[in-house]
């Protein structure tokens, strides 16, 4: 069988997450996420942007301070300045960031010859004082390809380990990103590209993981798709997504997955939707007659992954509108009740009135009661 390639995985939900509106976590809450994701095999941070200023620079020093196995990286825009200020917070990197589509081109009053030039500057600048830099090509989706390319280019001649081509506004599609892949791997030579998607269209896990399978060697996440408008690519779906490939995979350790995500969102006070794959509350229940009798006989008939392999437990097999004589006479049986015969239809009857009626499902000792009514 061949050997799987790992993916570098990037969770920038100190960063980007941390951006969504009315989102932050507090110093205490970063460094407990920061040491989550580095027990989880994260292999970077993005820790956060130390341009914001000493309280931001604190907080990242204080992550710095845990000495994690995972490489720390900050966030800076196309100056110098961004890049002294990260050179106090203890980092083992910087991510610099620079315009490359002419809408926002236009809109920071820059040109491509300026984003060329600095590339040729601060990637140098950079370099003397940090041991990793990457680049990214911010709204890369939006850009001319012909400068695209030329940017890439020009980011590997100069010396820097990753370039990041962003989907900014999530317009990307899964054959574009496998088509960009492909053509700027040639520019990049023996340089790593990073994928970076937005699920304003909701295809940002789809997204990522087209660009893993076209050869990018990193991908940027957040813990619960957290970040601007509709969020970003998901950790806990890329990493278990990536695990389902037959080439690559990561090194996070999937069943760390569901405390994370729990964590992120008691902290920002966004809940977990009952259906969120991965980590939704029900996404391993079942109510329906003819999966209920499938999973009984083999969990993976109507499973992609056991619930385990995510920290999650065994499928949850439930009493419902829709459940099938079989699911109810396996819980009867548990419940040492032993449905007589001549007496299913009447008591699927009465449980299908009883779960219309309360419009939920229906637990072991209430079905019980009905039996014992019928």
């Amino acid at each position: 069988m061949e050997e799987k390639v790992p993916v570098h995985i990037i969770d920038t939900t100190l960063r980007d997450g941390e951006q969504a509106p009315g989102v932050a976590f507090d110093k205490r809450e970063k460094i407990a996420l920061a040491m989550m994701l580095d027990q989880a095999h994260v292999d970077e941070l993005e820790v956060g942007i130390p341009a914001m200023g000493p309280a931001a620079q604190d907080e990242i020093k204080a992550i710095a301070g845990l000495n994690p196995d995972c490489l720390l990286t900050a966030w800076c825009r196309a100056l110098k300045d961004d890049i002294d200020q990260s050179l106090l917070c203890n980092v083992t990197g910087v991510h610099i960031s620079f315009p490359v589509s002419d809408i926002h081109l236009e809109a920071m009053g820059k040109t491509r010859s300026w984003v060329l030039n600095q590339l040729s500057v601060l990637i140098p600048y950079a370099l003397q004082r940090f041991s990793r830099v990457s680049v990214g090509a911010q709204d890369a989706f939006r850009a001319d390809m012909a400068f695209l390319e030329q940017f890439v280019h020009s980011a590997n001649l100069r010396g820097a380990h990753r370039v990041r081509i962003a989907d900014t506004v999530g317009l990307a599609r899964p054959s574009q990103v496998e088509n960009m892949v492909h053509v700027l791997s040639k520019a990049a030579g023996k340089m790593a590209l990073e994928f970076h998607g937005h699920n304003d269209l909701g295809m940002a896990t789809a997204n990522t993981i087209a660009a893993i399978e076209a050869g990018a060697q990193a991908v940027s996440v957040t813990v619960n798709g957290l970040g601007e408008r509709a969020g970003n690519a998901p950790l806990e779906q890329v990493v278990v997504a990536a695990g389902t490939l037959d080439s690559r995979s990561t090194c996070v350790d999937a069943r760390r997955l569901s405390e994370i995500c729990r964590y992120v969102a008691e902290a920002v006070n966004r809940p977990i939707p009952a259906d969120q794959p991965i980590t939704g509350q029900a996404v391993f229940t079942h109510e329906s007659g003819i999966h209920c009798a499938g999973i009984l006989k083999n969990p993976d008939t109507y499973q992609p992954f056991n619930p385990e392999t995510v920290g999650r437990e065994r499928a949850q097999l439930v009493i419902g509108r829709h459940s099938g004589s079989g699911m109810i006479r396996h819980v009867l049986a548990k419940a040492g009740v032993r449905l007589e015969e001549g007496k299913t239809e009447s008591l699927m009857a009465a449980v299908r009135m009883e779960a219309l009626k309360k419009r939920s499902v229906l637990s072991p000792g209430e079905l019980v009661r009905i039996y014992n009514t019928v």
